[in-house]
């Protein structure tokens, strides 16, 4: 369970609570659904051709996927840092991006189908803005993370994923206002989760959230057994 001490205390409150999950599509954790591989919701449409054509090109747990979320935006300045800037004229976040792809060490797209890019074998490291639906998907799909939160319940989850899981890092920032992080912070993150003891121990750490999540879900688990007793309320 990933937050034992929040839920033993709310039992003592609700005594019928009951914990599920996690809830994303079965195909990527105990394949019971047949079909069921997506959420059947995208505000754009992926296309994973895209996406997997070039991951299966890369080497296993070699690359870095970024993606902070669907609803935060960056200032200039950020974009720079992550786009590996430096340079300060209009045109460098468009140039760079580009430079990284016609270099062939990277891929930009708009949207990506999140689930099957975390599931790929390439995947080593997602760099993310820790919403919930990012971190229980990495989280059930054995994905070390790098955390950049900006908002609402970001800052709670990266403290989780680093603290109390012990699956990832957060990114160093800025003390004053802005909070602004750098590119060199950046990389001192994703290189301690992509190299080094630390980061064995970080992947390790994500295999066994990982087979928790199936064995949750699994036949016996404990969202299996716990939906079975909230139907049983209903139908007694």
């Amino acid at each position: 369970m990933l937050e034992v001490h929040v839920v033993d205390r709310m039992v003592k409150t609700f005594p019928q609570l009951r914990t599920i999950g996690p809830t994303i599509p079965s195909a990527y954790l105990d394949n019971k659904i047949e079909g069921d591989n997506d959420y059947g919701l995208n505000l754009f449409k992926p296309d994973s051709s895209i996406c997997m054509n070039w991951l299966n090109s890369r080497a296993n747990g070699t690359v870095v996927y970024v993606s902070l979320g669907s609803m935060s935006e960056l200032n200039k300045e950020q974009m720079e840092e992550l786009a590996m800037g430096g340079q300060k004229n209009t045109s460098y976040q468009e140039k760079t991006l580009g430079e990284i792809e016609n270099g062939n060490k990277g891929l930009v797209v708009k949207w990506s189908p999140q689930l099957e890019v975390l599931s790929h074998v390439a995947v080593g490291c997602f760099v993310t803005h820790c919403g919930w639906n990012s971190t229980l998907e990495a989280l059930s799909l054995g994905v070390p993370m790098v955390g950049i939160p900006q908002w609402t319940d970001q800052p709670t989850n990266a403290k989780l994923i680093a603290d109390e899981w012990k699956v990832g890092v957060r990114v160093k920032v800025s003390d004053d206002e802005k909070g602004i992080w750098t590119k060199k912070d950046l990389e001192v993150s994703i290189r301690e989760v992509m190299e080094g003891d630390r980061g064995k121990e970080m992947k390790k750490n994500s295999i066994k959230w990982r087979q928790l999540a199936q064995q949750a879900v699994g036949l016996g688990g404990s969202s299996d057994q716990n939906l079975d007793e909230f139907v049983a309320t209903l139908i007694c």
